[in-house]
């Protein structure tokens, strides 16, 4: 659905809402039975999506919009995309000329993946021989006031842990307290207090 057009998409919904119009739901067990179809259907569908050979008619597969720096008319005409379209995302995406691109794929959710050219590639700290440090993922440990124990218990620690590191930033309870995270493999914690005015006007 996430290729289709905004007039695709209308025109789709509005044939489905016609189509289900004449139907009438008149008690609850029939209500049930439509929910469970509805469900069995879903999960049969999501298991044939695993199986090869038919998966590709449930979940599609990437087109080629862009080879070689020269765009594909006839691939764009069958994914029902505009050139307008694709112009738009390659310049949102940084790459205002086609010919610096070496393949674009629209993807069966509806994305375009592009891949430039070598010499057109993003410098990276690998091209430079350089290997940055790891560090590490932000775990939150607070949301706006209310700690999060399954994070904590990622990173082997508990709540007396977590209210020491706040004493020790001048943070004697969680209230006051917006945001906060660790980085996985760091010990500091990072806190994002509430303005001053915004809890005065709450209380």
């Amino acid at each position: 659905m996430a290729q289709l057009t905004p007039h695709d998409f209308a025109a789709l919904f509005f044939l489905a809402y016609v189509a289900f119009q004449p139907i009438q739901i008149d008690t609850y067990v029939q209500s049930f039975i439509g929910i469970v179809a509805i469900g069995l259907t879903h999960y049969l569908m999501s298991r044939l999506s695993l199986v090869d050979g038919v998966k590709h008619w449930i979940i599609g597969q990437p087109t080629v919009l862009v080879r070689h720096g020269e765009i594909l008319p006839a691939n764009l005409k069958r994914s029902h995309f505009s050139l307008t379209e694709l112009l738009s995302v390659l310049r949102t995406s940084g790459y205002p000329r086609v010919k610096d691109i070496e393949y674009a794929f629209l993807e069966p959710n509806g994305d375009v993946s592009i891949v430039p050219k070598r010499e057109y590639a993003p410098l990276t700290p690998s091209h430079l021989g350089m290997e940055p440090e790891y560090e590490g993922i932000p775990l939150t440990m607070i949301v706006e006031g209310k700690v999060q124990k399954r994070n904590l218990k990622l990173i082997n620690r508990d709540e007396d842990w977590l209210n020491q590191q706040l004493a020790s930033q001048g943070f004697h309870n969680t209230s006051n307290i917006f945001f906060a995270y660790i980085l996985d493999g760091d010990n500091e914690l990072e806190i994002v207090s509430y303005p001053t005015n915004t809890k005065e006007s709450e209380g």
